[in-house]
């Protein structure tokens, strides 16, 4: 029995009837086991990631984001083949929780916002764990992002970026911006477009998991824990060759995909012949 099945068999148990008291306790302590969890994260980047070599680091971050998916009871369902380095990953954007369900399949290098730098603990993290932080809207910073992408691609790092630049409530994915994707361009990698969707327990959508418009990581940190059972599905899309293509088009493709992917075509429509996927990306 794998990880993932013995944390849905915990989220199930928390799902049955109790007294408002008790879920109160049951949140707060979630919430404890989060931040006891963070300070292990940072315990584990002060001592060991200076004597480990990037291997280990990666199985470390691994190990981490699925015990945190663990804790705050969700279930991740991973399908496709991730593709081998030098890879960006481009993915739609709907909570904070789409870093750990990506890190605990293939632990990547992402992109955030420069803001994250300053999230108390999480933002140090993140810099230790080797983010890229861009101020938006600085054509400079993009620049000096893109020549960092490159280098830790032909270094033969996994990186992802969102090319959404914010996040949605699941039920949309906006146009992709290209700019950074340049970077995989110059690489000669591959661009592996990635679809993520949080459901409830019944299949239905899963709002809770959302972090998009004023909501705080605080409040959203409380959703998620108060929701339990959330379903992450993740589906690691066929590559594509990013040689000699134009960064428009990749980002164009690459979103495409991921929209057939969260809203196949009816069967038997025209679509459905046209849009045609791969069985790993059904």
């Amino acid at each position: 029995m794998s990880r993932f099945e013995i944390a849905l068999e915990r989220v199930e148990a928390d799902t049955t009837p109790r007294r408002a008291g008790a879920g109160v306790l049951a949140r707060a302590w979630r919430l404890t086991r989060v931040w006891l969890h963070l300070l292990r994260g940072a315990l584990i980047v002060a001592v060991a990631f200076p004597f480990v070599g990037p291997g280990r680091r990666r199985a470390h971050v691994c190990e981490w984001s699925r015990a945190l998916l663990e804790i705050v009871g969700a279930r991740l369902h991973a399908s496709g083949q991730p593709a081998r380095e030098p890879v960006m990953i481009v993915a739609n954007h709907v909570s904070w929780l789409d870093i750990y369900a990506i890190n605990a399949v293939v632990p990547a290098r992402f992109v955030a916002k420069n803001e994250v730098r300053d999230w108390p603990l999480i933002g140090w993290l993140a810099a230790r764990t080797g983010t890229f932080f861009i101020r938006r809207g600085k054509r400079r910073d993009v620049a000096r992002v893109l020549e960092q992408l490159e280098r830790a691609m032909r270094d033969g790092d996994r990186v992802a970026v969102f090319p959404e630049s914010t996040t949605t409530d699941g039920g949309s994915v906006q146009a992709f911006r290209p700019s950074l994707l340049q970077a995989v361009v110059r690489a000669n990698g591959v661009l592996q477009p990635v679809a993520l969707r949080y459901l409830r327990a019944d299949g239905a959508c899963c709002p809770e998991a959302a972090y998009c418009g004023a909501t705080t990581l605080w409040q959203s940190l409380r959703a998620v824990v108060s929701r339990r059972g959330i379903h992450i599905e993740l589906v690691f899309l066929p590559p594509l060759e990013a040689r000699a293509q134009c960064r428009r088009e990749l980002a164009r493709e690459a979103r495409e995909l991921i929209l057939r992917t969260l809203n196949p075509p009816a069967r038997g429509s025209r679509a459905e012949t046209r849009d045609h996927l791969p069985a790993a990306a059904r």
